[in-house]
């Protein structure tokens, strides 16, 4: 079976397991995007750490959670984002100022928003977290 946006579903698995309290689960889910959401995730305290795993069949994913997640989500649409237009984007993803993160694909790369306003760069959303 094919998975429609994979980035998606790990998203989704991170909340399942936020929310029964568990520490580590797996994902054959393994792309750049994702490993980049990971580690931005990862940078603002959101996950533990990550590891990818080869296997003969595909690489695995091994995603250890902290419990500092409420909830994550894929923006989709990916709508452009000009940098003066963050704040809008803020108000109806995050619910409330400065609490938690939208991630923002860039020209100089994926970063979290607060570092995106602070370099002037605009670019599409791809997920929230907070």
């Amino acid at each position: 079976m094919s998975l429609n946006d994979p980035l998606s579903n790990v998203l989704s698995l991170i909340n399942t397991y936020e929310k029964a309290g568990r520490k580590e689960f797996t994902t054959k889910n393994n792309s750049k995007v994702i490993k980049k959401v990971l580690s931005i995730m990862q940078e603002q305290q959101y996950l533990g750490s990550y590891e990818e795993i080869k296997d003969s069949k595909g690489d695995i994913l091994i995603i250890n959670l902290i419990g500092n997640i409420n909830k994550t989500g894929v923006i989709k649409p990916r709508f452009s984002v000009k940098r003066e237009t963050y704040e809008k984007f803020e108000k109806r993803f995050l619910p409330a100022k400065d609490f938690g993160i939208l991630i923002v694909s860039t020209p100089k790369g994926m970063m979290a928003h607060t570092e995106a306003k602070k370099k002037a760069l605009g670019g599409k959303l791809i997920c929230y977290c907070y």
